[in-house]
């Protein structure tokens, strides 16, 4: 298992490298497949050894190998964020085909969450693309599990939907069907991951609010990453805080 644990980090920060060229240029409209990454200051074509996550980023002390301009550090972030959340998967789930759901499921949070944060949007494109990886998925890794996960995906949906109609200027269509892509993969642990979202959500509000006065409060705060967090709980520990909640109180 430490070897898997390992394994899954390591493969973590590659995709968590692939993820920072997908927030960039999805937004954009550009193609994730060509051209190779560059720096986008001068232009120059990365080198293999300048794009070995987070170490290159620390060899280079986080600047551009031609032109010496700074590299942002959310770059080295994002890949060992990723990195370490994949072998966090693995490490508590386990090294299993379950896997073929999860580890997916942590990238597109984990990317949503940073275009969100950066630019308050969802893009279809990535949502739907999870949303047709997750039904086969399923289909293949645990078909009975289909019909729990389907109705936890169109609850969710439908509940974001109401909420978004009631409070448009609160939660967005994006917010919405992204709801219902959760659902696909965590089935009755949507419940703790909504719960984590919506109350970590509130508290930074609230916090935001308190500090910043009138004016923070016409701001809205994007909400995939507290969706994202919630995601990521679930994911690890989503069975367990349902067996819990059901021991305590039913």
């Amino acid at each position: 298992m430490a070897a898997a644990t390992a394994a899954a980090t390591v493969f973590g920060a590659l995709i968590g490298s692939f993820l920072t060229v997908v927030a960039h240029r999805v937004p954009e409209r550009e193609s994730i497949v060509s051209p190779g990454s560059a720096c986008p200051h001068c232009g120059r074509e990365l080198r293999w050894r300048d794009n070995v996550p987070v170490l290159s980023w620390l060899a280079l002390r986080g600047r551009c190998a031609g032109c010496g301009a700074r590299i942002s550090v959310r770059y080295p972030l994002l890949e060992l964020g990723t990195g370490v959340t994949f072998g966090a998967v693995v490490a508590v789930r386990g090294f299993d085909a379950d896997l073929a759901l999860e580890l997916p499921f942590a990238a597109v949070m984990i990317v949503l969450a940073v275009i969100d944060a950066e630019r308050r949007l969802v893009p279809n494109p990535i949502v739907l693309v999870a949303a047709v990886y997750g039904l086969i998925a399923l289909a293949a890794v645990d078909l009975s599990a289909l019909p729990e996960h389907l109705a936890a995906a169109a609850a969710a949906f439908v509940a974001f939907l109401l909420l978004a109609l009631a409070y448009p200027a609160g939660m967005g269509m994006g917010d919405v069907k992204l709801a219902g892509v959760m659902g696909l993969y965590l089935g009755l642990s949507l419940i703790p991951a909504l719960l984590v979202a919506f109350l970590s959500g509130t508290l930074v509000g609230l916090a935001v609010m308190a500090r910043g006065g009138i004016g923070e409060r016409k701001r809205g705060l994007p909400f995939v990453p507290f969706l994202a967090l919630g995601g990521l709980v679930a994911l690890l520990a989503g069975p367990e805080l349902i067996d819990l909640y059901r021991e305590e109180f039913l």
